[in-house]
C-alpha cells in the first residue's frame, strides 16, 4: 500500500527546553538552527512515519475567529517569511510553556522542523513539524575497547514512542490548515493539554470524521438509548448493529434517510433516532453530517467497535453475526436461558 505521506527535504531544525510553568522550570531557548545532515534527516523521517497515521486529520481554530489562535498565527508566520523561523519556533516554545500549568505536565525538549515539498495524498506541500518528548528509554551501548567488549547504559529518545507531536501542512490556510496529530495521553487532568490548549484544534470535516461519527452515534443510540427507551434485548440490539455495519459495508455514500430506513425501519425507532442525534449535537456544540461518502479506512476501525456479543456469566459468549430471530431468549423454573435455533451445525 503506498504511503499516504512522503517527506522530501528537511531544511530547518531548532530544538528548545520547555519546563512546566506551574513549578518554575522556565524555558531554554536555542539561537542557532540545528545543522541537517543525511542520518539526521533519515531520523527525522523515521520519526514521523512510525508515530502518525494519516487518516485522521484537524484544524486549527478560535471563538470566535481563527485569527485569534497564536499558534496558527505562528505557523503562518514560518510559511510567510522561513528566515523567521528561529524567531517563530521560539514564539512556538514560549506558547507551549504558556499552556504548561498543571503540575503534572513533563518539562522536554521541543522540536520545530520545516519539510519541503511533503506529497500528500498526492499534492505537494510544505509542512510544519512540531515535536515534544517528555519521556527518555534506557539503551545499551557496546564499546569495543583493547579487543574486549564493554557495555554502558545511556538515556535518549525513542524515535519509536514520540509522546506529543503534530503535522501542519501548508494546505487550506483559510480553514485553519490541514494538522496531523500524534498525542499519547494519560488519563490525569494533565493529560489533553497538548491538543486543547496548546494546539487548539478539532476535527477536521472529511470522509473519514463524518463516518467515525455517524457509525459512533448509531452504536451509542442502539446500545445505550434504546435500551434504556424500549428495552431493547441484547439480541435485538445485536442484529441493529449488524445491519448498521452490512449498510456502511454496501454503500460508497451514507444518506440518513437511507440509513433509517433501511435500519431502524420502525416509525417510532427513527424518530428517536432523529431526536438523538439532535440531542447529541446540542450537548457536543458540534453537528452530524447527514450525507457524506463512507470511508473505508473509517468503517474498518468502527466496526472493531460494535461489540456482537452476549456475554453470559464468567465464561459463556453467544457470537452473533447473522439474523437474531434465530435467538429466543426467556425465563423458567430454573433461571433465565437463551434458545438458538439452526438449520445445519458446521
Amino acid at each position: 500500500m503506498a504511503k499516504k505521506l512522503i517527506l522530501s527535504t528537511i531544511s530547518n531544525i531548532i530544538l528548545h527546553y520547555v519546563g512546566n510553568k506551574n513549578n518554575g522550570e522556565g524555558v531554554s531557548y536555542s539561537n542557532t538552527k540545528i545543522e541537517v545532515s543525511e542520518h539526521l534527516a533519515k531520523t527525522i523521517t523515521m520519526l514521523v512515519y512510525s508515530n502518525f497515521n494519516f487518516n485522521e486529520y484537524y484544524e486549527f481554530y478560535y471563538i470566535p475567529e481563527l485569527k485569534l489562535n497564536s499558534l496558527y498565527n505562528f505557523i503562518s508566520n514560518i510559511f510567510n517569511i522561513n528566515s523567521d523561523f528561529v524567531d517563530q519556533s521560539k514564539n512556538c516554545a514560549r506558547h507551549l510553556y504558556e499552556q504548561s500549568i498543571h503540575p503534572k505536565i513533563k518539562g522536554g525538549e521541543f522540536y520545530t522542523v520545516y519539510f519541503k515539498d511533503c506529497i500528500l495524498d498526492g499534492e505537494t506541500f510544505d509542512a510544519v513539524g512540531l515535536f515534544k518528548s517528555e519521556n527518555k528509554d534506557t539503551f545499551l551501548k557496546v564499546l569495543q575497547e583493547n579487543g574486549n567488549f564493554n557495555l554502558q547504559t545511556e538515556k535518549g529518545i525513542n524515535i519509536k514512542k514520540l509522546d506529543k507531536g503534530c503535522l501542519i501542512f501548508n494546505k487550506e490556510r483559510e480553514s485553519g490548515y490541514v494538522v496531523a496529530v500524534v498525542d499519547n495521553v494519560g488519563k490525569g487532568a494533565e493529560a489533553r493539554y497538548w491538543l486543547n490548549d496548546f494546539l487548539h484544534v478539532r476535527r477536521r470535516k472529511d470522509e473519514y470524521t463524518n463516518t467515525q461519527n455517524f457509525m459512533t452515534l448509531a452504536k451509542n443510540f442502539v446500545t445505550q438509548e434504546l435500551p434504556k427507551e424500549l428495552g431493547t434485548t441484547k439480541a435485538d440490539q445485536i442484529n441493529l448493529l449488524n445491519k448498521s455495519l452490512d449498510f456502511f459495508k454496501d454503500k460508497d455514500t451514507c444518506d440518513i434517510d437511507d440509513f433509517t430506513n433501511e435500519v431502524m425501519i420502525e416509525p417510532d425507532i427513527i424518530e428517536k433516532f432523529h431526536h438523538y442525534k439532535q440531542r447529541c449535537e446540542d450537548e457536543n456544540g458540534t453537528s452530524i453530517d447527514t450525507s457524506f461518502p463512507v470511508s473505508e479506512t473509517a468503517r474498518k476501525k468502527q466496526q472493531r467497535l460494535f461489540k456482537r456479543v452476549i456475554q453470559l456469566d464468567k465464561k459463556i459468549k453467544i457470537v452473533i453475526d447473522g439474523n437474531s430471530k434465530n435467538i429466543e431468549q426467556g425465563t423458567d423454573k430454573k433461571g433465565k436461558f437463551y434458545k438458538v435455533y439452526y438449520d445445519e451445525e458446521k
